[in-house]
């Protein structure tokens, strides 16, 4: 039976993860650009575990300039089967309170500057993103942060913006009352549509620091409050982290949601019209629809 191999894309905070029996910071070449930094990898009661901080050690990558589509290709290429993200945003919630975590399950996606997806003219694929996250991941998560004392919200619409800069008054409240959101943040797009083209389970933890502009009791987005409740966030994320090993265990059926097969019907373009080189690029990321007997 195939092994468990969990990634976890640390955000804002978050550069390393504890505990891991042989750590070892790897690089991964990608024909799609160079990654945000190596990639730590180890063992965790059992499991392989891959971590790639998203921003770079150092905090070095814009939301904008996170080299999304290079960093999903490198993990599938580390052999990943499922992919965390881990991120800091702002609630639109009074309930969902800075220093809660949110078990985000949909997306609007508003960001305009970033590469959205692996395949292009020559080699056209549509994959189904309208159940984005994966609902086993997302159980496993959300127990895992019960289990470390968390206050965790199931379920939430996560709104991803362009940025650098944070949200406008009249932009924060249409999208907590127009539009339903819950969460706001910069990363998870186009990186869960990525991972979704390169058949790895993922799930988005949303770890709250502020309430955006909406909330009138806490007016702008005060930087130096979000950098002291990021801190503590990013203490529980690593302790749910640890949490996650034992309860997606080390052999790893097939997904029961199908994130594992995306791609199944998904490439509309004849074989003998695809382009090469772009084939050639998606060595990793399509292989099992390529090269079936080879992953076999």
């Amino acid at each position: 039976m195939p092994q468990t191999c969990i990634a976890v894309i640390g955000g804002s905070g978050i550069y390393d993860i504890d505990g891991l029996e042989g750590a070892d910071w790897v690089s991964v070449d990608s024909p799609w650009g160079v990654p945000s930094d190596q990639f730590l990898t180890g063992m965790l009661n059992g499991v392989k575990m891959v971590f790639l901080p998203r921003h770079g050690r150092g905090h070095v990558y814009s939301p904008s300039t996170v080299p999304y589509r290079a960093n999903i290709d490198a993990l599938k290429r580390l052999g990943v089967t499922d992919v965390i993200s881990v991120s800091a945003c702002g609630s639109f919630r009074e309930k969902m309170a800075p220093g809660d975590f949110v078990i985000v399950d949909q997306f609007i996606d508003r960001t305009f500057a970033r590469e959205k997806s692996f395949f292009s003219a020559g080699f056209v694929a549509h994959v189904s993103v309208a159940h984005p996250t994966c609902p086993r991941l997302g159980e496993a998560c959300e127990t895992a942060a019960r289990e470390t004392g968390i206050t965790v919200h199931r379920g939430g619409t996560y709104l991803a913006m362009e940025g650098p800069q944070f949200s406008t008054l009249a932009e924060s409240k249409m999208y907590r009352e127009s539009w339903g959101c819950d969460v706001i943040g910069m990363t998870n797009m186009p990186e869960a549509k990525l991972a979704r083209e390169a058949e790895l389970c993922y799930a988005s933890v949303a770890m709250i620091t502020d309430y955006d502009s909406w909330h009138p009791d806490h007016g702008e987005v005060d930087v130096t409050q979000i950098i002291a409740t990021l801190m503590g966030n990013a203490d529980n994320a690593r302790t749910m982290v640890s949490r996650l090993p034992d309860l997606l265990g080390p052999e790893r059926a097939p997904c029961p949601h199908g994130c594992d097969r995306a791609l199944e019907y998904a490439i509309l373009t004849a074989p003998e019209a695809r382009d090469p080189a772009l084939a050639a690029k998606l060595d990793a990321v399509a292989r099992r629809v390529l090269c079936p007997r080879e992953d076999a």
